[in-house]
């Protein structure tokens, strides 16, 4: 039906006019939404379990009165006019129209959207065995369908009341988003899920050693960081690449930042620093990702773990104080209209850290961070700051500041999931004058350039959001996310505390 794919007719308020065939929203849950999910499961001893919906947009029916003529593939009734009654994937609006009908599926299966993340729907119910209460998930990715249940299989059963799956799709997961996904018994016992990107990193290594064969080229063998040495990306002045190797390097910047997004964090730095030069990327460019995909064929085999276990807090590294002279009674924000908490609850921590004037051509400080849910790690960032900060306290601040906002709208996330939250947050931070300002309300800003970050920080704290405390540069594992570190122990005992497996050798 090449009619359908190119254009369609859309007749609305007596005109017609030309539409071109594009998708407009589907569901599509946020990844930071699974992997708190996935956390959220094993830590409540909850099943996991994955359906695929058949043939998804073609069951809902069409949302506006659309058109065609026929091809000469329906034979005696070519020319004829037909009317579309379903979402035939490459309309305007199929997406929105599939998306709906889940919805009020949904709905009618018991389940509320979640405010914080529409494509995740739960609803409250009680394990049977043994009493204990809980919020029930289901996952919408398009046609994916993940469920976290006592039963999950019986509630993708029932969804295949209303949605047909396809045969043998209903069970135990297995690739989601690009990566395996597994059930894995931790060293202590726990039990956990566990991502691992390593048969999607070596499909992307075989495309790229195709395209090198093409050139006569190969991948470095004896590479043992994922970076050069000493090489400085902004400084490069070697020659351009042509069209092609310039589309080919831009391809493989996407394929590594979606390595990113299923598990491959340990070269988060090195990935954001080559995505600057996605206009204009030059040979030494170029050079850097080849370096790259050389270090991950030797190290594929990596697993992101999300771990329920609970993390040793000291509290002795953070301090209660009285702030009410400094910034009033104020109190965190909880939306009222969140959901009862049911389950167990979860602590939060934050590890920040920022490198000063990083970016030797423009001197832009880099930050860095990651957020785990108990062990497990939900959300990271690596970016260029948006000013230019003078001193490495500057920079500092403007990185937690950073790291708390995202802080803030996980902990607002997880109310509106119905998950129980253990207190404050933890902030771990390197720079000690940052943590003396943080922790103590008689401390004094010497420097009003940053005083929106000072104050957002200090009121955060004052709040009894988050709690901040300070950590060994070497324990630091935001380290990865803000400087290139070479391979050594350092490196490996820092990616230890994000990624399993990594230096497992198959």
């Amino acid at each position: 039906m090449e009619n359908f794919t190119r254009k369609c007719r859309l007749v609305a308020g007596g005109h017609v006019t030309e539409a071109p065939a594009t998708i407009t929203y589907a569901s599509v849950v946020s990844r930071e939404t699974v992997r708190i999910a996935l956390t959220i499961a094993a830590l409540n001893a909850l099943e996991v379990k994955i359906g695929d919906v058949e043939n998804a947009y073609i069951t809902a029916p069409v949302a506006e009165k659309i058109w065609t003529v026929l091809g000469k593939e329906f034979g005696p009734d070519a020319g004829k006019r037909a009317i579309i009654v379903r979402s035939l994937y490459g309309l305007k609006s199929a997406g929105a129209s599939y998306r709906n009908l889940m919805a009020d599926c949904m709905r009618t299966m018991g389940y509320e959207p979640c405010r914080a993340d529409p494509d995740l729907w739960y609803k409250a119910c009680v394990r049977p065995d043994d009493g204990f209460e809980y919020y029930s998930y289901m996952l919408l990715y398009v046609d994916d369908c993940l469920s976290i249940h006592h039963n999950a299989v019986g509630e993708l059963e029932q969804l295949d009341h209303y949605f047909k799956m396809k045969p043998g799709s209903i069970g135990d997961p297995d690739i989601y988003l690009g990566a395996k996904l597994r059930e894995i018994t931790l060293p202590n016992g726990v039990k956990a899920w566990g991502l691992s990107p390593s048969k999607y990193v070596q499909e992307a290594i075989d495309n790229v050693e195709k395209y090198l064969d093409k050139k006569g080229m190969k991948l470095k063998k004896r590479v043992t960081a994922p970076y050069p040495t000493d090489y400085m990306a902004e400084l490069d002045e070697s020659d351009l690449l042509d069209d092609d190797d310039a589309g080919f390097y831009q391809t493989q910047i996407g394929v590594l930042r979606w390595m990113l997004e299923i598990g491959r964090i340990d070269i988060i730095t090195e990935v954001s620093v080559l995505s600057s030069f996605l206009v204009q990327p030059r040979e030494g460019h170029l050079e850097a990702v080849l370096h790259i995909f050389a270090f991950i064929k030797k190290k594929h085999n990596s697993t992101m773990v999300f771990d329920p276990t609970y993390p040793e807090i000291d509290e002795n590294d953070f301090k209660d104080c009285d702030w009410t002279n400094f910034y009033g009674d104020v109190k965190e924000a909880i939306s009222p209209d969140a959901p009862k908490p049911r389950g167990k609850e979860v602590v939060m921590r934050l590890f920040v850290d920022s490198s000063h004037a990083d970016d030797r051509r423009v001197r832009r400080s880099r930050t860095g961070y990651f957020i785990f849910l108990n062990m497990a790690p939900i959300a990271w960032l690596s970016k260029k700051q948006a000013t230019i900060e003078t001193s490495v306290f500057g920079a500092e601040f403007v990185a937690m500041k950073i790291g708390v906002e995202h802080v803030r709208a996980l902990r607002y996330k997880l109310r509106m999931m119905g998950v129980p939250l253990a207190g404050p947050a933890y902030v771990y931070g390197d720079n000690m004058s940052v943590i003396h300002n943080t922790q103590r309300p008689e401390s004094t800003l010497k420097k009003k350039s940053n005083s929106i970050c000072y104050h957002f920080v200090r009121e955060s704290v004052a709040m009894e959001e988050t709690k901040t405390g300070h950590i060994r540069s070497e324990e630091n594992c935001a380290d990865l996310a803000t400087k290139i570190i070479s391979g050594g122990m350092k490196r490996s005992h820092l990616v230890s505390k994000i990624l399993y497996d990594l230096y497992d050798e198959h």
